[in-house]
């Protein structure tokens, strides 16, 4: 064992997702991480003092990357409307794509998510609070209008579940998935949009 290699929290979290795609979850333990990284598991139990904390650190860190999109949207500027189409546009097609591009390990991170509650409670209202940013430039710009911008958000999040939630991805591969999810986003739209009378 090499003893003397700086370990950090970020060196584990790649060896324990290099772990987890080649054992699957239910089969790698720490005490494999701590293999790949030649180290002692006692060391990873350093940075990460129980399994379930390490395995909460991966499903928080491809939350994180996943989220990273959305952030540079909902930070951005122009027009709101566009915005908002977009970062649902990038959201659906970000879950769609690790589905379609790594089915198994998409598989090992959605077992990870659904352990680890908090952090997934988290990620749902991190996402929420990007769209009300969104809707919150809207208001300011004159183009959306409505009482409670974080109700909104949390509505259009509810609303969309079925094309981000990866307990709906069977369907995202069937050929109306495309038109539903264009005739969603136009109704959103038509809900916050400011009424012209």
């Amino acid at each position: 064992m090499n003893e003397a290699v700086v370990l950090t929290p970020e060196r584990i979290l790649e060896a324990t997702e290099d772990v987890l795609r080649r054992y699957g979850l239910t089969k790698a333990t720490v005490v494999d991480v701590a293999r790949a990284l030649d180290v002692s598991h006692g060391s990873v139990y350093r940075h990460f003092p129980s399994k379930a904390s390490l395995r909460d650190a991966v499903a928080k860190r491809w939350l994180d990357r996943a989220n990273e999109p959305l952030c540079k949207i909902a930070a951005g500027s122009g027009p709101a409307p566009e915005r908002l189409e977009k970062w649902l546009r990038t959201a659906f097609s970000i879950k769609q794509k690790k589905v379609c591009d790594d089915p198994e390990m998409f598989a090992t991170y959605l077992a990870l998510a659904q352990g680890a509650r908090e952090v997934v409670e988290a990620y749902k209202d991190k996402q929420v609070d990007l769209i009300a940013k969104i809707l919150s430039d809207g208001v300011a710009q004159g183009v959306f209008e409505m009482d409670d911008v974080k109700a909104t958000a949390r509505a259009v999040f509810d609303a969309t579940v079925r094309y981000h939630h990866p307990a709906h991805a069977e369907e995202w591969a069937k050929p109306e998935c495309p038109s539903r999810i264009d005739a969603l986003i136009a109704l959103l739209l038509r809900g916050v949009r400011v009424c012209k009378h």
